[in-house]
């Protein structure tokens, strides 16, 4: 609301323009109807903020890029990924690497992430969910056994899929396991479930309050700043 109060500030004040930053879209999981008589909360979402009176939205690794066909004004999707690949070749990791999918929903995400990753090799959990931010993981495609698996996501909430995701690869003999994701929501103490399970976390969002002991976190903000001043000399 507070988000719908501002723009309505700025519209009232005679802004030229108004451009909404929405790093975490987070009712974009909210795609579609799943059984009958559900809302589609993103395109509510993006209803209302073009009636507040926004001009442009910038988002970063939205969850369904199907939600930005939602907007009836202009969307600008930025990516996280190059500051994670920047993080990663900094970092003297194996060369032995394999890129992996935590669900077959990421696989896009994926299949990017590791052509750019010398065009590594691919992996995919196969899961099923159970129930509502459930989920069991029943087998791995792909060989992981004495590599180091760097799992690719947009974002890690209740961890269900990330922490089984890992357990499952080490079990299929798995070097070390990196879990990357653009936005940390960690709901219910998750973070130190993830912890217990996982190398190294990249992330380049943070949600939460409080943060964490461990764990590497890259800010997004000048993600945002580049994007601007990219938009400015054009």
């Amino acid at each position: 609301m507070e988000l719908f109060v501002m723009i309505d500030a700025c519209r009232r004040a005679s802004a030229r323009s108004i451009t909404v930053v929405i790093p975490y879209f987070g009712y974009a999981r909210a795609d579609r109807k799943a059984q009958g008589r559900e809302a589609i909360t993103a395109k509510l979402s993006a209803n209302l903020l073009t009636e507040a009176g926004s001009d442009r939205v910038i988002v970063c690794d939205i969850h369904s890029t199907q939600a930005l066909g939602y907007f009836d004004i202009p969307v600008d999707h930025i990516h996280g990924q190059p500051v994670i690949l920047d993080y990663l070749a900094s970092k003297t990791i194996s060369k032995d690497l394999v890129v992996v999918s935590p669900d077959v929903g990421g696989v896009v995400r994926a299949r990017a992430f590791a052509k750019k990753l010398s065009d590594a090799p691919l992996a995919i959990v196969d899961k099923r969910r159970q129930g509502h931010n459930m989920s069991e993981v029943m087998h791995l495609i792909g060989d992981v056994k004495g590599k180091v698996a760097i799992m690719v996501d947009d974002m890690i909430d209740t961890a269900g899929t990330i922490t089984s995701a890992a357990a499952l690869l080490k079990q299929e003999g798995a070097e070390a396991v990196y879990a990357c994701s653009t936005h940390a929501v960690f709901r219910f103490g998750s973070w130190f479930i993830v912890t217990s399970m996982i190398h190294v976390i990249v992330l380049i969002h943070w949600l939460v309050a409080k943060e964490p002991c461990y764990g590497m976190i890259r800010q997004i903000g000048f993600m945002f700043d580049q994007y601007k001043n990219d938009r400015v000399e054009q």
